[in-house]
């Protein structure tokens, strides 16, 4: 199978959760393209990376590689909302208040889904600051995922993960804290 595992973790914890799920893909024996953002852990040797810096280079990725592939394991920690106008350089602390305008970024999974071949399986996360089921649940029927992972920001920084897979039939995983690797075994587990 070949999968596209989408990896844009620019926090310091994440790359090994992911790092857990692209080896635990490679030992099932599929053939994976990592796309991945700046993390601090060296890709399995022998296997595609497509390197991305911005949420527009993932767009651009997925816009290569994901008709290509047979499952899409979303993983990524794009962030809800963007800024509106950037600035280079330091803003000085002596001009008084800054105020910032965020605005909602592009749900870059719901936009791919959107042209899913009937085929290919996704397994996309979300993360919140409690176990919603039921926000979780619209979310995965918005994202149109076949599997949703479902954790907590503290899985960002730690070993181990709060967690649930939702499935179209319930849970396919149960919540609970459980290693990271257990639950990369759980996620790969899933993939026809």
């Amino acid at each position: 199978m070949k999968i596209a595992h989408v990896i844009t973790r620019m926090i310091l914890g994440g790359a090994q959760e992911n790092t857990l799920l692209t080896c635990e893909a490679i030992r099932a024996g599929h053939d994976v393209t990592l796309i991945t953002g700046p993390v601090p852990i060296d890709p399995p040797e022998g296997m595609k990376v497509v390197d991305i810096i911005s949420v527009e280079g993932l767009k651009q990725a997925l816009a290569v590689h994901f008709d290509r592939c047979d499952a899409l394991i979303m993983a990524a920690a794009v962030g809800d909302f963007t800024v509106a106008e950037g600035r280079a350089g330091k803003i000085p602390r002596a001009g008084g208040p800054v105020q910032i305008t965020l605005l909602p970024t592009e749900d870059i999974l719901a936009g791919v889904t959107a042209r899913r071949r009937a085929d290919q399986m996704i397994v996309g996360f979300a993360v919140e600051d409690s176990a919603d089921m039921d926000k979780a649940r619209s979310e995965m029927t918005a994202k149109n995922c076949d599997y949703l992972v479902l954790n907590t920001p503290a899985a960002m920084a730690s070993a181990e993960s709060d967690a649930c897979i939702l499935s179209p039939d319930g849970l396919a995983l149960p919540w609970a804290r459980r290693s990271k690797a257990e639950l990369a075994k759980a996620i790969v587990a899933l993939l026809r």
